[in-house]
């Protein structure tokens, strides 16, 4: 019997799903054994992103309990669910645990909680013993080697078996089948930073383009000197902590405050965005009301059924605010009825029968919810200070500091648990979006859905947000405003924003708190570059082209070639991260199951599988 040769080109843990799927439905499919060959410059099941070598500073923005890589009853897809432990689960059960570890990680996992956010190191040793886990899944007789290497170059029409061609080796991988599972990649640098580069290297300056956070030399920033940070996210706040804590500062807690101690080699830091505020803390509690419920409002077929384009904020954008408004007042209803002067039945009945930006939708929640405090305001969410102006920048901190304490407040009170309804019903929504996506028809997003949807729940933990307060009262942090703008003249780098007039910070460095926006235009991936300039791919809004079925590499007249395969975010059929909350339907894990059984079942076809006996 031949064995069929897959070669899967990245081998993080997005990679390791796949392999999780293809064992999942390989009896029913007929699967036999396979050669698989993952090739991936970084370590197999950890991949860039969680690799276990980068700073045990760097945590997940998860609760243990919130991270998964298996599927569960929530799970929509056709193959067979193989239900796991999650993180905390699997931290847990010392038979599943047992791992190679080094004592500061072993240490970590002895004390985490559920609620625990963990380190990204601990995260890595949860996703090899996945990616092990996957491996033996496959069926028997199966093969599995790993290429420590890169892919250049890729050949073979859709008929034939498909060559693979690595960095620095002679003759290719010959494979029947190839999977790219790239996750997040780099981008050639922008014209826009390239220009800020020459500037500050003919001027004596610090420029660090965007990038990953872990991989960026941060020992270009001088100490003690001003740089301008553009972005508040979570990069921000990793870079936050590499530049204070990881120069040798310390912090204390005094009297239930939170203190920061500088060593003397930190640098200054003026950070600003659009909002000028950072992202929301994660919330620490449970829901106190009913069951979360699946979307209502956005009906992705109805939308599909359309002729034409779909314009996100005309015909995508209301639907998912009704629908991620309903899973709010809904938790606000039955877990806090105090607080609410209808019944949940009337006020769902009267809420479901109007548009979102329909007037009378706002007189309901007038009547029915007392408190302003208690509505819910996506404008208002998404620009929170914008409009407002501060006298002078000590008056601006601190007011910020008061709203990042009212942030922290409000996320760990359960009386506004209204806020995990919400956050769920986004995580409901988001899911439904890679259809859409795929149809190649949505105009108009220009990723404010994805900056939004990090905003509000992919924030930081809690704690990363008192750190941040500790460092802004000792003078290493503080904050430009909204709208913030930088320039590169007279020899600095200035920076101010509109919350602030007049205000205007010299610097003598700027960093882009940000990651690299990749295009399929301007990838610095070779493998994608190679692609593209054969005609062999191509973009939509600057994503590879996928079908929506199956996430096939499209040609330029939208047929599919039967050998190839591309999951990821660089693709039209987003689905971004690689494991998920338990419970949650996750796009990837659905996303991974239709690409494996696509894959066996053309092994199958053309008789390149057939079952062990």
């Amino acid at each position: 019997m031949t064995v069929p040769v897959l070669v899967v080109v990245g081998a993080g843990p997005r990679a390791a799903g796949l392999l999780e799927r293809l064992g999942a439905n390989a009896s029913e499919l007929g699967g036999g054994p396979v050669e698989v060959h993952l090739v991936d410059p970084f370590p197999a099941g950890s991949g860039r992103v969680w690799r276990h070598e980068q700073s045990a500073l760097l945590r997940m923005n998860s609760m243990a309990e919130d991270v998964t890589m298996f599927t569960d009853s929530s799970v929509e897809c056709a193959g067979p669910v193989v239900e796991g432990p999650s993180l905390a689960e699997w931290a847990a059960d010392a038979s599943l645990s047992d791992v190679d570890l080094d004592p500061e990680v072993r240490a970590e996992l002895v004390a985490m909680k559920p609620t625990s956010f963990p380190s990204r190191r601990l995260q890595s040793a949860y996703l090899k013993w996945f990616h092990a886990l996957a491996v033996k899944s496959l069926p028997q007789g199966s093969s599995v080697r790993v290429h420590r290497d890169r892919v250049v170059r890729l050949s073979g029409g859709s008929q034939v078996r498909q060559r693979v061609w690595l960095e620095g080796r002679e003759g290719p991988l010959v494979a029947d089948v190839v999977l790219l599972a790239l996750g997040h990649l780099d981008t050639e640098i922008a014209p826009e930073h390239a220009r800020l580069a020459e500037y500050a290297a003919g001027h004596g300056l610090t420029y660090l383009p965007p990038d990953y956070t872990a991989d960026t030399d941060l020992s270009a920033v001088p100490a003690g000197e001003d740089v301008v940070v553009r972005g508040l996210g979570l990069a921000f706040v990793d870079l936050a902590v590499l530049l204070a804590e990881g120069r040798g500062g310390t912090f204390d807690r005094r009297d239930g405050v939170l203190h920061y101690t500088p060593s003397g080699r930190e640098p200054r830091l003026h950070a600003g965005s659009r909002r000028g505020v950072p992202y929301h803390s994660k919330t620490g509690y449970r829901l106190q009301g009913a069951p979360p419920e699946p979307p209502r409002f956005l009906d992705v077929d109805a939308l599909l059924a359309r002729p034409g384009e779909l314009d996100f904020r005309a015909d995508v954008w209301p639907a998912m605010a009704k629908d991620i408004a309903f899973g709010y007042y809904r938790e606000l209803f039955t877990g806090h009825p105090d607080r609410v002067l209808l019944p949940w039945e009337e006020f769902s009945a009267r809420f479901a029968a109007l548009d979102w930006y329909d007037e009378r939708t706002r007189a309901l929640e007038t009547a029915a919810v007392p408190d302003p405090v208690d509505r819910l305001d996506f404008e208002r969410l998404d620009r929170p200070i914008a409009g407002l102006e501060f006298g002078s920048a000590e008056e601006f901190q601190d007011y910020l500091r008061g709203y990042v304490v009212a942030d922290v407040d409000r996320r760990s009170d359960s009386r506004h648990s209204a806020d995990l309804g919400a956050f769920l019903a986004l995580l409901g929504v988001y899911g439904k979006l890679p259809r859409l996506l795929a149809s190649g028809r949505l105009r108009g997003e220009h990723g404010w859905w994805h900056g939004f949807f990090s905003y509000l729940a992919s924030g930081p933990p809690p704690e990363r947000l008192e750190e941040l307060l500790a460092l802004s009262r000792a003078g290493i942090v503080s904050f430009l405003g909204a709208d913030t703008w930088v320039r590169a003249e007279d020899g600095v780098f200035l920076a101010g924003s509109a919350s602030v007039p007049g205000h205007v910070v010299r610097a003598t460095g700027l960093i882009e708190a940000r990651l690299p926006v990749h295009t399929l235009a301007h990838t610095a991936d070779p493998l994608l570059k190679s692609l593209r300039d054969n005609g062999e791919v191509f973009e939509e809004e600057g994503q590879i082209r996928v079908s929506p079925e199956d996430s096939r590499l499209l040609d330029a007249d939208g047929r599919p070639h039967t050998r190839r395969f591309a999951v990821g975010p660089y693709t039209n059929n987003k689905a971004y991260a690689a494991f998920a909350r338990p419970r949650t339907n996750a796009p990837a894990f659905r996303q991974n199951d239709e690409v494996a059984r696509a894959v066996l079942k053309f092994l199958a076809a053309r008789g390149l599988s057939s079952s062990v006996a």
